[in-house]
Parts: structure tokens; sequence; C-alpha cells
């Protein structure tokens, strides 16, 4: 924001302006195939094409976002072993590219662990690739620590 650099920001739904929010769902009806044409979607959204089309480009659903991308993701495992075998196969199930994984020494029973994975040939969302890794057992905490290009 400082010297006109270009920011991006993660903001809740809830505090989008209308018309945003909107923006988003005539580009959601026309990715599901919902609606055919942009006037189809526009007019089921209740925005002008003139508002679609201002923001279209700016506003982007955080899994959108997250797409043929590499995220690193923070690991809190329990030290037992095959924790770290089931949390790999969930990735691989996924097609996520594995690029890099770092292990701290278990420290307590708690091993850290984490992971940079390129997300482009994933065949589910980012989103959902963290609630199966959450479901393994043995997880006690996941956190998406960065995401770059």
């Amino acid at each position: 924001m400082i010297d006109g650099e270009k920011s991006l920001f993660l903001i809740r739904e809830e505090a989008l302006p209308n018309t945003l929010r909107k923006t988003l769902l005539v580009k959601e009806y026309l990715k599901k195939g919902i609606c055919k044409t942009v006037n189809e979607a526009v007019e089921k959204a209740g925005i002008s094409r003139a508002a679609y089309y201002k923001y279209r480009d700016y506003v982007f659903p955080f899994t959108d976002l997250s797409r043929e991308k590499i995220i690193t993701l923070s690991l809190m495992l329990d030290h037992q072993p095959g924790v770290l075998s089931q949390i790999l196969a969930t990735v691989a199930r996924a097609h996520g590219n594995l690029l890099t994984i770092n292990q701290g020494l278990p420290l307590q029973g708690v091993a850290n662990v984490s992971l940079s994975i390129e997300t482009k040939d994933m065949k589910i969302e980012v989103a959902t690739l963290l609630e199966q890794l959450s479901k393994c057992e043995g997880v006690r905490k996941i956190d998406i620590i960065g995401q770059g290009w």
C-alpha cells in the first residue's frame, strides 16, 4: 500500500460490499455451469454487467488463489509410527506434489513437521486437503504458514 505497491488482502465474506459478493456469485455460476452466459449470470445474481466487469479481475475465492501455487504447511504430530506416512499418503491421493519436508526432533511426544506442496495438479481444493489431513490419526494441529507461486 506504500508508494503505489499492489497488495493482496484476505477479507472475510461478510465484510465484503454486496457488489463484490455478487461478482463472486456470478463467477461461481459461470464456473459451475449453472449459467451459460454472463448476461444470464448477472441477471440471476442481481448485479449489472458493468459492475461485474469492473470487479471480476479483482476478487477471487481463497480456494482459487491457492490453486497452481505452492503452500507450506506446519503440522504438529504425535510421535508415533505411521503418522507421517499417513500424512504423505493423503497428500499423494490428492495429487499434491510434495516439494520439501522438514521434521524436527520429537519433544515430549510431539514432532513438528513442515511440508511444501505444489497444488496445481491437485484433484481437491486446498481446504478439503486440510480437512482430510486434520482427520488423520495423530494430527494435533495444522496451519498454512506460506503461499507462493
